[in-house]
């Protein structure tokens, strides 16, 4: 048996992948004529027939799929081998770009960063703040290097770290409803009221909301700060971080109008970063730290809360403010 060649390997694994010679052509940025002469070398080279052709589409014979299952983990073995090259080739970053999304307590998590980059003097931190799919948008266009934010954990380039949850209330200032606060109160009574929500800060993705009532009027902020205020003093009402409006919920100053048809939202907020990209010592460093100092983050974001909420449903003042 001759020997073969990683660049055989590839093609084979393309066509598997991808169902076909010219899928796999485009894949690899290759032609097609060099797709399909690799994978034949490979066969001639194995001594055996790897592929059914006689179909629509090509799929591997049952020597096929046995061969491919095997080569994988030698082109994923090839592929940790380069990003650690690539990692070893960077020496020590002179900058890393970390975003803060909208959810984020800002006391623990600034305190977070603030710790370890106190002990990286020659690591310039370039911080960032991005709302709702900002962070995402950033982190895939390479313009960040870890985002704190939620996620979706099924999008096989990321990695992450659960740092804590996050709840959302939805809530109103006294006397904004016309009608008594209770369990019971559905969507389609607010749409008669300002809602308040955040700006996608994304700049080419498309943007998203979240909790949206469908015809209501909107009233937009930049961040959950002025949010809250906008809330506050009953120019609008939404959905906000629980952490952010404990207090005014305990002290009757905001009212929750959470309840069956409008249950409000848990959401995970990790430390998250692109796992197919190679990441320099002091990244590493990083993410290794941030591993460590979660379990002290979740309980310091507990501790931060002021006391049990406190009962928020009650009858309100007649008198409303849109």
């Amino acid at each position: 048996m001759s020997e073969f060649t990683l660049h055989d390997l590839q093609c084979f694994d393309a066509v598997v992948r991808a169902g076909g010679f010219q899928a796999a052509a485009t894949v690899l940025h290759r032609s097609h004529p060099a797709v399909f002469a690799a994978v034949a070398k490979l066969e001639r080279q194995l001594g055996l027939s790897l592929l059914d052709r006689s179909g629509y589409r090509v799929t591997p014979t049952e020597a096929g799929h046995s061969f491919h299952r095997r080569a994988q983990s030698l082109l994923r073995d090839m592929a940790d081998l380069r990003t650690h090259a690539a990692q070893l080739a960077m020496g020590e970053e002179s900058e890393l770009r970390v975003v803060i999304g909208d959810l984020c307590p800002l006391p623990q998590t600034l305190g977070l960063l603030s710790r370890f980059f106190a002990a990286c003097p020659g690591t310039r931190l370039h911080l960032h703040f991005e709302a709702i799919s900002g962070p995402w948008e950033r982190l895939f266009n390479g313009d960040a290097d870890l985002i704190l934010h939620h996620i979706d954990k099924s999008d096989p380039r990321m990695e992450w770290v659960d740092l804590c949850k996050i709840s959302f209330v939805p809530v109103v200032a006294p006397g904004f409803l016309p009608f008594p606060i209770s369990r019971s109160i559905k969507p389609e009574q607010m749409r008669d009221f300002t809602q308040c929500i955040i700006r996608d800060t994304a700049r080419d993705s498309a943007p998203r909301s979240y909790f949206i009532i469908e015809g209501a009027h909107q009233c937009t902020v930049a961040d959950q700060l002025m949010k809250k205020e906008i809330i506050l003093q009953g120019m609008g009402w939404g959905h906000m971080p629980r952490f952010l409006v404990e207090q005014e919920l305990r002290e009757g100053r905001l009212q929750s109008i959470g309840g069956t048809y409008m249950p409000g939202n848990v959401q995970q907020l990790v430390a998250a970063r692109r796992g197919d990209r190679p990441q320099g010592p002091v990244a590493n460093r990083l993410w290794h730290y941030i591993r460590e100092q979660a379990p002290p983050f979740r309980l310091a974001t507990k501790a931060a809360a002021p006391g049990k909420p406190a009962k928020t449903h009650g009858a309100a003042p007649r008198a409303a403010r849109r």
